[in-house]
């Protein structure tokens, strides 16, 4: 079985949970997953299957769409309502107070990760030396987020939402921090769900009950989409047989011979299907050979 199946993770599973459960289910051993969410976290999970892992390393569209609730008043170890209060605030903070600050979170900026992620510090997880008490220096990371609204607070529970969107690697609960210390009352994330990945939205998504329950059916194939839908960004080349047995076997095709390139910069990728329009993988242009190399087949 190949192709993306794409869930609405439930809180409290890891994403490994879901990747669990989506082998048993459907029992396929290459799985995988286009992205961790915290275990409080909900939403889109993109899960691949088969050859489509091969896609992991290569997706064009990694950027991440969210829906995050905070509380403000409060810090926490971990950054988010889950965590063990470090503080507490009684300032009062109004809507427009906190649209003021938000334009500094927003485009290119640096970010440190919290010490409870999976990022490694000398070989060991951050979150395995938080657990113990410790507390490291970490590098500031750059990210980009191209969207930070505020879409409702409640200025007498001093509880909000905002809308992000927002480059991989970004930490939502770090954000909701970098606004609380900003405004000076301290801040936690208390819900995240994630509305959009790697192109797919809520609307893509699955349910893990709903696939326990279509899982032993043909009928689970509606939700399952192609590898190249993942690739859509990318202009697509049609190949004939003898140019897919080349391509299949490893070699590289010449562009002279090749029809329907509108872009032959060096670099440029493409998705090859064959002449029954099969995809067979990603090509890219190499000027300097003057073919369209294999950059992945599927």
């Amino acid at each position: 079985m190949n192709g993306i199946l794409v869930i609405d993770k439930p809180t409290d599973f890891t994403s490994f949970d879901v990747v669990a459960v989506v082998r048993k289910t459907l029992h396929e051993k290459k799985t995988g997953h286009t992205g961790t969410l915290d275990p409080m976290a909900t939403g889109v999970l993109p899960i691949l299957l088969g050859s489509a892992t091969k896609a992991q390393v290569l997706l064009p569209d990694s950027n991440k769409e969210y829906c995050a609730e905070f509380k403000l008043g409060i810090t926490t170890d971990t950054l988010d309502i889950t965590g063990k209060v470090l503080g507490e605030s009684s300032l009062c903070v109004s809507a427009e107070q906190i649209e003021n600050i938000l334009p500094l979170f927003r485009g290119d900026i640096m970010q440190k990760p919290p010490m409870y992620s999976a990022v490694s510090k000398d070989g060991v997880r951050l979150y395995e030396l938080a657990r113990k008490g410790i507390v490291v220096e970490r590098e500031e990371r750059p990210v980009n987020i191209s969207k930070l609204e505020l879409t409702s607070f409640d200025e007498e529970k001093q509880c909000g939402t905002l809308t992000i969107s927002c480059s991989k690697g970004t930490y939502i609960r770090v954000i909701c921090d970098d606004i609380g210390q900003k405004l000076g009352c301290g801040c936690v994330m208390t819900a995240l769900r994630r509305t959009r990945a790697c192109g797919f939205t809520l609307d893509d998504a699955i349910t893990i009950d709903t696939l326990r329950n279509l899982g032993g059916s043909d009928d689970i194939m509606q939700y399952i989409r192609p590898v190249d839908s993942v690739f859509s960004c990318y202009e697509s080349v049609y190949i004939t047989e003898k140019q897919a047995v080349r391509f299949g076997n490893g070699g590289g095709l010449m562009l002279s011979r090749l029809h329907g390139l509108s872009d032959v910069a060096d670099g440029t990728l493409y998705r090859v299907y064959g002449s029954d329009r099969t995809f067979l993988g990603l090509g890219v242009v190499n000027t300097e050979k003057q073919e369209l190399s294999i950059k992945k087949r599927f």
